[in-house]
Parts: structure tokens; sequence; C-alpha cells
């Protein structure tokens, strides 16, 4: 099963993700299948570099969002 979930990226301290497409078993920061971009937490709603169309896609194939990501694509 797939899943769209954020993999953390960046130095200790940074509040940096990457939202990726991976499989569900797989580590948090492990192999990926898409990187669909980037988000950023520490700024007003959330610095974003994010390719909505992908993430429809991806949808559309069966993957699931975690919570966290779907409450930034709303």
């Amino acid at each position: 099963m797939l899943m769209i979930r954020l993999s953390k990226m960046g130095r200790k301290g940074e509040r940096r993700f990457r939202v990726v497409v991976t499989e569900k078993r797989e580590r948090r920061d492990g192999r990926v299948v898409e990187a669909l971009g980037f988000w950023e937490k520490g700024t007003e709603k959330g610095l974003s570099s994010l390719n909505k169309q992908r993430y429809e896609y991806w949808v559309g194939k069966g993957a699931r969002p975690s919570a966290t990501v779907a409450k930034i694509f709303e």
C-alpha cells in the first residue's frame, strides 16, 4: 500500500520536510517512489513548494495521505 507522508530533511533543529510517496512499511526517510515537493513548518502558513497535480494523481491511484499531508493540501 502506498502512502503520501512527510520525510524529514535538513540540519538538526530545522523544520523542513519533503512530501513523498512511499510504501507504507518503509522507514520514514527510506526509499521513495516520488517526491512531491517540500514543506517548512516554521513560517506563517508554512513555506511550501508542492505539486498538486501529482498529489491528485497518486490519490487517484489509491495512495493514502497521512493526516498532516491531507491538511497541508486542503
